[in-house]
């Protein structure tokens, strides 16, 4: 587990990575460092399959045990102590996440960067199914693009979930929230802005 402290911060998130790659990869860091920038302890860590070296994610339950026990850490952290918590992560990362938080897990808040909806090209295999059961505020970070769940499918679900649950599309985004050239904005204005929005939507809570 690795704390990244921010100057003043309020709240803690802890950041989750998704299935292809650790907490080291660039995006993961490039991510954590940006939010504590604008005020927001992260917390990162790796999942076992990760720590053991293997490329296949662990079954649910053993990654939810192991966020879990993150979360244990965190709240006995002096250092997070009095801060509101956050929890979600990139791709499964945020999956994991919302699956705690579903079953009862308290925060404050989840903050997913690219929920990943359905696998790609099989639009029927939902995985949404247990998010009704979730009572926080919830903010989906989304590419419009994105194969795991495009923009015409993540507007009708976050809107079936009510006020507690909104979403910021990134446009022409994938999954990772890479923007082409044609999208008339740099990789770096796009991070900027989605770091700058969640950062106000964790404050505003």
């Amino acid at each position: 587990m690795k704390v990244r402290l921010a100057k003043g911060a309020s709240s803690t998130l802890i950041l989750a990575h998704g299935a292809g790659a650790g907490s080291t990869h660039p995006w993961m860091v490039r991510y954590a460092e940006g939010l504590v920038a604008r005020g927001v302890h992260v917390v990162t860590f790796d999942f076992p399959y990760v720590i053991a070296g293997k490329k296949a994610p662990d079954p649910a339950p053993k990654l939810e045990a192991a966020y879990r026990a993150v979360v244990a850490d965190v709240r006995a952290d002096a250092k997070l102590a009095g801060c509101k918590l956050f929890l979600g992560g990139k791709s499964m990362g945020g999956r994991m996440a919302s699956h705690l938080a579903a079953k009862g897990e308290a925060c404050d808040g989840l903050v997913f960067f690219g929920y990943p909806l359905h696998p790609p090209a099989k639009p029927a295999q939902r995985r949404d199914v247990h998010l009704p059961k979730i009572t926080v505020p919830m903010l989906f970070v989304q590419g419009a693009r994105d194969a795991f769940g495009v923009e015409d499918e993540m507007v009708p679900l976050v809107a079936s979930l009510g006020k507690r649950a909104t979403l910021f599309v990134v446009p022409w985004g994938d999954h990772s929230l890479a923007v082409p050239k044609k999208s008339g904005k740099t990789q770096d204005e796009v991070d900027a802005g989605v770091l700058d929005a969640v950062a106000a939507w964790m404050g505003e809570r």
